[in-house]
């Protein structure tokens, strides 16, 4: 073993000697000056919902239920004696997942003799997957673990960037940027680092309200930099004859992890410790970064306004080259989508054909190219995430069914939106691995 205890896949022990990303344990140079999991409600088919009509009911209901359960257990167990009641719990309380999801937070409100009450402030759009928005109820109550976030998110209208990386442990590395709120899995073990952080001084906890926050919006809050003064200036001594400001940096960050020759060199050290971030020899290959950070910044976050790519289209609902013919809302409903099988030429077996995507039983893209299939995030394609999650699934504990169909027609207005979002998805992967093979080669800096 090397002196880190890894017996295969060492480390390149060069890697320490770049600043980290964040560090909460020591008081050396780092980039950022707080970073965060994404949220983990564990208990999603409840908080979380493609209709925010649905998502309201599952979440009121819930609380109802919770609501019953803590009169019913007062009337056995008075609330005074907390022993007894902490003792009890798991024996009285109703565990039917198809009324109730309890876990430990939630088991220890009913313990404290806490009654809850929905809040309207709650409902927030959360990134949930890759590529996919839903519904969520953002709630320290609800949500088992917020971290950091209500410093990074405060309110459903705070404003926000956020580099997702994947964390210590993940199979494969990843990052991907949002404008919303994320869940824990949208990025493997996601570390989020923001471009900005609301001061806690003006951030309150509340005993009687089950809100994030006593404020409801962030006018008393206090925006600044995440990334630190001592940051920006190890990049600024770099390139002293060259003006950098916190977002440059910020970018360039978002830039170089994507380089495919960062991640080569360094592939044993991301999967074992947060990325550190090189600087580059010269101002030009940083400045290099920088913008392609934020041309796929661009691209990632304003995904859904990209140009749709010009497939083609067969199957019984007629296409005119511009748009379809005849076409009812019933027509775009989606339940599954599904690559055609073919018959690999080399090996003789039925494999997908990556060319085609069965949308519904009407509707069939062709014409995909294959390196569309290159861009790869959170250990799919992006492709894969959409046809994944653009579906109709029922969680099988509680009975909860979420319909992506219902984000397009009740969030988006229209429900050809899964449709065109595969069309867009197609758009944004090749333009992701243009400016990723167009990066500059990874020439660094000696520190």
């Amino acid at each position: 073993p090397d002196e880190h205890g890894d017996w295969l896949n060492q480390r390149d022990d060069s890697f320490e000697q770049y600043i980290v990303l964040g560090d909460k344990r020591g008081k050396g140079l780092k980039l950022f000056d707080n970073f965060s999991l994404g949220v983990a409600t564990n208990r999603d088919a409840w908080a979380y919902n493609s209709s925010q009509a649905n998502m309201l009911d599952n979440m009121q209901r819930m609380i109802a239920n919770y609501n019953a359960e803590l009169s019913r257990f007062n009337d056995v167990y008075p609330a005074a004696d907390r022993k007894e009641r902490q003792a009890a719990i798991n024996e009285f309380i109703d565990n039917d997942p198809t009324q109730i999801s309890w876990t430990v937070n939630l088991k220890t409100e009913l313990v404290k003799n806490k009654e809850i009450f929905f809040d309207d402030s709650s409902v927030v759009r959360s990134l949930y997957r890759p590529y996919t928005k839903q519904w969520m109820y953002y709630n320290r109550t609800f949500n088992e673990r917020v971290y950091q976030m209500p410093r990074i998110f405060p309110t459903a209208d705070a404003e926000n960037l956020v580099i997702q990386a994947t964390g210590v442990g993940s199979k494969t590395f990843s990052v991907l940027i949002s404008n919303y709120l994320p869940c824990l899995d949208n990025i493997e073990k996601g570390q989020c680092f923001p471009l900005y952080l609301y001061d806690e001084q003006a951030i309150e906890d509340s005993d009687e309200q089950n809100t994030l926050f006593a404020n409801e919006d962030i006018s008393g809050l206090n925006r600044r930099d995440a990334i630190t003064d001592e940051g920006l200036a190890h990049f600024q001594v770099a390139y002293p004859d060259n003006p950098l400001t916190k977002e440059d940096v910020f970018y360039y960050v978002y830039g170089i992890l994507h380089s495919e020759d960062y991640r080569t060199r360094f592939q044993h050290n991301l999967s074992k410790e947060l990325p550190r971030i090189p600087r580059v020899k010269t101002f030009s290959d940083f400045k290099a970064f920088s913008d392609a950070g934020r041309k796929l910044a661009d691209l990632h976050l304003n995904y859904e306004g990209v140009e749709k790519y010009p497939v083609k289209f067969s199957g019984t609902l007629k296409h005119d080259g511009k748009d379809f013919i005849n076409a009812s809302s019933a027509d775009f409903y989606v339940t599954k989508m599904k690559h055609p099988k073919k018959t690999d030429e080399e090996t003789g077996k039925r494999v997908d054909d990556l060319s085609k995507i069965i949308y519904n039983g009407k509707i069939t893209l062709e014409g995909i190219p294959e390196e569309a299939y290159e861009y790869v995030v959170n250990s799919k394609s992006a492709i894969a995430w959409v046809m994944e999650r653009q579906a109709v699934t029922t969680h099988k504990a509680s009975g909860i069914t979420n319909d992506a169909n219902d984000w397009a027609i009740e969030t988006m207005g229209s429900p050809k939106y899964p449709l065109e979002l595969l069309q867009r998805v197609i758009t944004v992967s090749l333009e992701t691995m243009k400016i990723v093979n167009n990066l500059p080669k990874l020439d660094l800096k000696e520190v």
